[in-house]
């Protein structure tokens, strides 16, 4: 995990980013060209798939910047 530490920070920071401004440009009606596919199926659809952007890159972020090496076993 050590080895992939700072590609998984990125992919994480790309995760949040992305789903962040696709949230802030739908309230002012814009869409990234790439994640307009998220809206074709329904607008519900495309905030929840948003809204996970946003949660999993956080997620990859805390899991990629924690050391688990202290950690006893169960």
């Amino acid at each position: 995990m050590t080895k992939y530490k700072g590609l998984f920070t990125f992919i994480g920071f790309l995760l949040f980013i992305y789903g962040m401004l696709a949230i802030v440009l739908s309230l002012i009606g814009a869409k990234l060209s790439f994640l307009v596919w998220l809206d074709a199926k329904s607008a519900l659809f495309g905030f929840v798939m948003k809204i996970l952007m946003i949660l999993s890159g956080v997620v990859i972020v805390y899991l990629a910047r924690t050391d688990f090496s202290g950690e006893e076993p169960i």
